[in-house]
C-alpha cells in the first residue's frame, strides 16, 4: 500500500502528526503569542496587587571605564618608546627620593647600627616600646654544654656568644635624641630574698640589668622571670676579700690560693646555677681582683665561653679591666656604687653624680645593691631620665664603651 498524503510530514517513529486540534496542526506562533499575553496579564496583576517597587523613581545607567593613572601610562609609553633610563626616571612625579626624605615624610624613626645617617646603614631597627622587647630564650641549645655540675654556657658552633645572644638590645625612645647621654644601671644581690627580687621586678624598668647571687633557693626561676620581664641578667660570682675568712661570701668562693683544677671546678659550679646571663659581676673580691695570677685564668675561661665581666667598683685595687683588655674579654667597670652609703639622702646624691657624669662623658654605669631604699630611689630616678633627655640603656651596652667605663678609675666613694 502506498504512502498516504500525510506520510511525508510525519516525524520518524510516530504514527500521528505532532499535535492536532480540531483536525489541524497548532501554529507555534499562536503558542508564543498566547504565552506573551499571559505573562503581561500576570505582570499587571502583580503591580495591581503589590505595587511597582520602582514606580516613580528616577533611574539612570552609568558607564564604568577603567583608565590607567597618568604617571603609569606615561612611564609605560616611555619604556615602549625605548627612552633612556635617566629620562624615564625624570618623568616620575615628585616624591621622596632618599631614605632620609622617606623618614621625614612618614615620621618613622630609624635607629641605625653605628649611628650612621641614611642611607649608609645596611641594618635598621624601628623604635618600639621597651616593654615590647622579648629577650632570646634561655638556655639556647647552641650555647649550652653539659657538665657534672649542670649546664655551662659556651660559644656556639656557629660562633654565637652568650654575651651577644642574651643581651638586651638597645632601643632608644623617639623622645630622646640619638646623641643623648646614656646611663646604665645594675642592681645586684638579687635571688637571695624572694620578696626583694619581686619588689625589683615590680618597680624597676626593664632596661635596668639584674645581677643574681648563686645561692638563692629558686635563683634559676627568678632569673628566668627577670628575663621574661625584659631584664638582662648577670651572675654575681663570690670572690675572696682581704678580710677572709671573716667575710666569707659562701661555698665555691673564688680564692687566690686555689689549685687550678679546684679554681675551675668552683667557677663551673657557680656558672651552672642558672642560664641566660650575659656575663659575671664580682661579689666582694678585693683580694682576688688584685691578684693577677688568680684573676687572669678566670677571665680567660669567661672569654673562652663567650661571656663578659663587669667590675662593680667596690675594689679600688682591681686589675680586672687591664687583664680583660689583654685577652680581649668584653668588660666594663661601674663609675659609681650608688648605695656605698645606704642612707637615702646619700643614694640620691650618688644618682645626681651619676647623671652629671653621663652628661659630661656621654655614658655612665651605676651599680646598686638590692636594698629597699636603693630599689625605690633607683626606680624613680630611672623612670624620670627620659623626661630629662637621658637615655636608659642595659649594662651590656657599656661593655668597652668609652673611657668612663673602660679605663677611668672611679672616684673615692
Amino acid at each position: 500500500m502506498g504512502p498516504g498524503p500525510d506520510d511525508l510530514h510525519k516525524p520518524l517513529g510516530q504514527s500521528e502528526p505532532a499535535a492536532r486540534v480540531a483536525g489541524g496542526v497548532l501554529d507555534v506562533r499562536a503558542w508564543l503569542i498566547g504565552g506573551a499575553a499571559l505573562s503581561a496579564c500576570a505582570a499587571v496583576a502583580a503591580v495591581a496587587l503589590y505595587g511597582d517597587p520602582n514606580g516613580g523613581r528616577p533611574r539612570a545607567v552609568a558607564r564604568i571605564e577603567t583608565v590607567k593613572p597618568p604617571q603609569v601610562a606615561d612611564a609605560t609609553a616611555s619604556i615602549a618608546q625605548g627612552a633612556p633610563a635617566a629620562d624615564r626616571l625624570a618623568e616620575r612625579p615628585p616624591a621622596a627620593q632618599t631614605a632620609g626624605e622617606v623618614e621625614r615624610a612618614t615620621g618613622v624613626k630609624v635607629t641605625r647600627a653605628g649611628g650612621g645617617d641614611a642611607p649608609g646603614a645596611m641594618i635598621i631597627q624601628l623604635d618600639q616600646p621597651a616593654s615590647g622587647i622579648s629577650l632570646a630564650p634561655a638556655p639556647d641549645r647552641r650555647l649550652s654544654e653539659r657538665s657534672r655540675h649542670g649546664v655551662l654556657p659556651r660559644i656556639g658552633p656557629d660562633g654565637a656568644r652568650p654575651v651577644d645572644v642574651y643581651a638586651r638590645p638597645v632601643v632608644l625612645s623617639q623622645r630622646v635624641k640619638r646623641d643623648a647621654p646614656r646611663i646604665a644601671l645594675i642592681v645586684g644581690g638579687l635571688g637571695l630574698s624572694s620578696a626583694t627580687t619581686t619588689s625589683a621586678l615590680e618597680k624597676l624598668p626593664a632596661e635596668v640589668s639584674f645581677a643574681f647571687a648563686p645561692y638563692g633557693e629558686d635563683v634559676a626561676g627568678e632569673a628566668r622571670r627577670a628575663r621574661e620581664r625584659g631584664h638582662e641578667t648577670f651572675l654575681q660570682a663570690p670572690m675572696e676579700s682581704f678580710d677572709a675568712p671573716r667575710s666569707d661570701p659562701g661555698p665555691h668562693t673564688l680564692k687566690t690560693d686555689s689549685a687550678p683544677d679546684q679554681a675551675t671546678a668552683d667557677l663551673h659550679w657557680l656558672m651552672t646555677r642558672f642560664s641566660g646571663y650575659v656575663g659575671l659581676v664580682n661579689f666582694l673580691g678585693a683580694k682576688f681582683l688584685a691578684n693577677d695570677s688568680a684573676l687572669t685564668p678566670m677571665l680567660r675561661e669567661l672569654s673562652a665561653r663567650g661571656l663578659a665581666f663587669i667590675d662593680d667598683a667596690t675594689a679600688p685595687q682591681s686589675l680586672a679591666l687591664d687583664a680583660a683588655g689583654r685577652i680581649g674579654l668584653p668588660s666594663a667597670r661601674a663609675d659609681i656604687v650608688i648605695d656605698a652609703d645606704p642612707r637615702p639622702e646619700a643614694i640620691e646624691a650618688a644618682l645626681v653624680r651619676l647623671e652629671a657624669q653621663a652628661r659630661q662623658k656621654g655614658v655612665a654605669l651605676g651599680f646598686a645593691n638590692a636594698l629597699p631604699a636603693s630599689i625605690d630611689r633607683v626606680s624613680r630616678f630611672a623612670r624620670a631620665l627620659e623626661q630629662r633627655g637621658v637615655a636608659l640603656v642595659p649594662a651590656s651596652a657599656m661593655l668597652n664603651a668609652g673611657p668612663s667605663v673602660s679605663a677611668r678609675r672611679p672616684a673615692a666613694q
